[in-house]
């Protein structure tokens, strides 16, 4: 007899019954222990796969890709296993009804695992890519770390608000981002950490735009967050709306082409011009005038004809403007506020165009042209500049004590009629320094961080 035959021979052979090809739950040990492997091989495909993900594209990994991967791994092994039971036996039962139900378990265990391999994924990236500023710590780690100057940690307020004229970010987000913990390369100067830390929003949690003040240290001040507008909307001018007809557009037509639409039939009529926005089939998206809307039917067919190519500057503008941290804004200039007799040249926005109480508008003003009391300023630039000069225009600037307004002529004529007179007032202007000096400081600590020379 075989020294591999026996009971001793079987003894050795148990630990190889686990991962074998055509198991059945009749072996209820054998079958919990190649399940238990399986859904660790998913786990560690699925974890893998997302640290690789995370590294190369910089977001979490999608789950039905995670799930695809484990489930891929666990059928791997299982045809693997099969095909070297061919190769060794000669012959393998893979579609006894047991051994069918228990591989569908398998792959299903892999399903089950593969979200928690996502997860411990991406706690691996967070944790390892934080070394290098392109991950998370927790805030005790974070502090260690930054304390032997490897990284800048900067910590999220738990209040994260809404931004005006936008769409609020789902409440979810909001909840992940408060008090967490982000970790930087070190050495940045506070207007890098803003760039960075607007970058890192946008791309690991799809925040559209960012507002946020960093103090001189490097902390969060203030957060808030919007989301963007995707499709047709963020586009689609006023007075503008999107149909969708169908037709055959020219193979030539591309999106934000100019186009005619004609009604169909031997007597073709031009019934109005929208521009091509998507194409799916024989089904068009066009935006034409709200006014147009009414005479295209979404069951008719029509026909459509495409025109020269034009410069669009409105559409290229909103293109490079959806690109970028900047956003549009107006501010109303109120009655002796700080903004008052401030020029385009002294704020960090840019000024569009400016709009007396009392006139017409003017784009594109003088840089010199100082802005008074009703002007409504439409400006370009970040939100929270935005945001600074808003609070600039309504703070009423601080007077200085004993300011009647009139003192240069009154020294003026004083200097004419009598010189001892001047010269007293200058002693008297020269003893006064120190309280002029003290509300010129009142007025630089309540302005905003909103003009070029602050910054």
């Amino acid at each position: 007899m075989s020294p591999l035959v026996g009971p001793v021979a079987s003894r050795r052979l148990a630990p190889l019954s686990v991962l074998q090809s055509g198991v059945t739950f009749a072996d209820s040990t054998t079958a919990a222990g190649n399940l238990v492997v399986f859904a660790l091989l998913a786990v560690l495909a699925a974890a893998g796969l997302t640290v690789a993900y995370r590294w190369y594209f910089q977001s979490l990994l999608p789950e039905g890709i995670a799930v695809l991967a484990s489930v891929a791994v666990v059928a791997l092994y299982i045809n693997t296993a099969s095909l070297g039971a061919v190769v060794g036996q000669g012959s393998v039962d893979l579609f006894r009804p047991g051994v069918v139900v228990f591989n569908v378990v398998a792959l299903g265990t892999a399903t089950v695992a593969a979200p928690v391999g996502r997860r411990l994924g991406d706690t691996v990236a967070s944790q390892l890519f934080s070394l290098i500023g392109l991950g998370e710590l927790d805030a005790e780690v974070s502090t260690m770390v930054r304390s032997v100057g490897r990284v800048t940690s900067l910590r999220l307020p738990t209040d994260i608000g809404d931004m005006e004229s936008y769409d609020p970010v789902e409440a979810a987000t909001k909840a992940e981002l408060a008090g967490k913990t982000l970790v930087f390369p070190r050495r940045l100067t506070v207007d890098e950490l803003r760039t960075r830390l607007i970058s890192r929003l946008k791309e690991d949690y799809g925040v559209g735009y960012v507002d946020v003040d960093l103090t001189p240290e490097g902390t969060v001040d203030y957060l808030a967050v919007g989301s963007r507008a995707a499709g047709l909307g963020a586009t689609i001018a006023p007075g503008t709306v999107g149909v969708a007809i169908r037709a055959d557009p020219p193979n030539n037509a591309a999106a934000g082409d100019q186009v005619q639409v004609w009604s169909a039939g031997e007597s073709a009529e031009r019934l109005t011009t929208g521009e091509l926005r998507g194409v799916a089939g024989d089904i068009v998206t066009l935006a034409v005038d709200e006014g147009d809307a009414d005479v295209l039917s979404p069951t008719e067919q029509y026909r459509l004809v495409t025109l020269p190519a034009e410069p669009r500057a409105d559409r290229e503008f909103a293109t490079l403007l959806r690109g970028v941290n900047e956003t549009m804004g107006t501010v109303t200039v109120e009655a002796d506020s700080l903004l008052v007799g401030e020029t385009a040249a002294t704020v960090s926005a840019a000024v569009l165009a400016i709009r007396p109480a009392e006139g017409a508008l003017t784009a594109l003003p003088e840089s010199g042209r100082p802005f008074e009391s009703g002007d409504t300023i439409h400006v370009l630039g970040r939100p929270d500049v935005i945001r600074q000069l808003e609070a600039w225009a309504s703070t009423p600037a601080p007077k200085a004590e004993g300011d009647t307004g009139g003192n240069a002529d009154d020294n003026d004529a004083d200097v004419d009629a009598d010189g001892e007179t001047n010269d007293r007032s200058a002693d008297d202007n020269d003893a006064d320094g120190e309280s002029t000096g003290a509300a010129d400081g009142d007025r630089e600590a309540s302005e905003p961080a909103g003009r070029n020379g602050s910054e």
